[in-house]
């Protein structure tokens, strides 16, 4: 027994030991290397990311908060009518409803998401309330909405936008069930930031899947699948296909991959070829990811061609065209 003992003993410091170097394996990984990052930056998906960054940028410059800002950024996406994806203007569900999913996270671990919501406006503002005015990390459906009217949230006429509708009713024509997230029906924004001091956060809003099974949730209000922040380490974001995404726990291993030295590049390459592993029919599937680390360095990548990114820094907010999996 006492050999037992001692054998525990041993091995229990021997991971005390282990577990720093793992820890460490990141900072000392940058130190030897040059590190070419800069803060503040933000980074969210697609072209609709462009005007986003703007006002996500705007907020920033005016709290210094930048949780405000990835919040302010994604809130005007939620109000562009012209785009079909975010939002209550989003295209709806199989029966004709439009439910949105939210997620918003700092990099001190606290969080918020709210899932298959219905009426209202900014999802996004509601993941913030879970986050900051109750003990819990998701609130769902029926139950998110008696939250919003608790909270002050006005609830919004059910009713599909012009564009939304008039796609549903062509969509109806042969009401075909193919969930399908590629280049021309892509959809969340997620977006991802970082301040002058190292302070990250990140938020993710979508109306999800054109078309999809009415309580279908896919990653975006999922912690570690849509949405991950770490101010040790960095954050990631993802949009595409959702169930291909929460397989792998995207975002999550993005930010554990970098937490073991890999740069965000290298970790986004990672997670896509992961995705595709795991994936069955994966010339009808996109999904993308992005990835800052704590320095500032940026990485995105996805699994066919067309994901673009709008990255903002002092220097400008431009549109790029992230590399790929599978080239063209």
């Amino acid at each position: 027994m006492s050999q037992r003992r001692k054998f525990i003993k041993q091995s229990l410091v021997g991971s005390a030991i282990f577990l720093p170097g793992v820890a460490s394996a990141y900072t000392s990984s940058a130190a030897q290397r040059s590190v070419a990052g800069e803060k503040p930056v933000i980074l969210s998906t697609w072209n609709h990311g462009v005007p986003a960054n703007a006002d996500a940028w705007a907020k920033l410059n005016e709290t210094g908060n930048i949780l405000d800002a990835v919040e302010a950024g994604v809130r005007n996406t939620e109000l562009d009518l012209t785009n079909l994806s975010v939002g209550l203007q989003g295209l709806p569900d199989r029966e004709g409803i439009t439910t949105l999913d939210a997620s918003i996270m700092t990099g001190d671990g606290a969080c918020g998401s709210v899932a298959f919501v219905r009426q209202i406006k900014h999802p996004i503002s509601l993941a913030r309330a879970v986050m900051e005015k109750t003990p819990h990390v998701m609130i769902v459906g029926e139950g998110a909405r008696q939250f919003a009217i608790e909270q002050g949230f006005p609830l919004e006429k059910e009713v599909l936008s012009p564009n939304a509708q008039k796609e549903y009713d062509k969509w109806k024509e042969k009401s075909e069930y193919k969930p399908i997230i590629n280049i021309e029906n892509h959809d969340t924004i997620g977006m991802i930031g970082i301040d002058a001091n190292g302070k990250l956060a990140g938020s993710c809003t979508t109306s999800g899947l054109a078309y999809k099974m009415h309580g279908r949730v896919g990653d975006s209000p999922i912690i570690g699948a849509g949405l991950y922040v770490d101010d040790e380490v960095g954050a990631a974001t993802a949009t595409g296909l959702g169930e291909t995404i929460i397989r792998i726990c995207g975002s999550f291993l993005i930010v554990e991959l970098m937490r073991q030295g890999r740069t965000p590049q290298e970790a986004c390459e990672e997670a896509v070829r992961r995705l595709v592993t795991k994936s069955k029919n994966i010339k009808d599937i996109q999904a993308g990811f992005l990835a800052i680390n704590k320095y500032g360095e940026t990485g995105a990548y996805a699994v066919h061609p067309g994901f673009n990114f709008a990255k903002a820094t002092a220097s400008g907010n431009l549109l790029i065209d992230s590399n790929s999996h599978f080239k063209p």
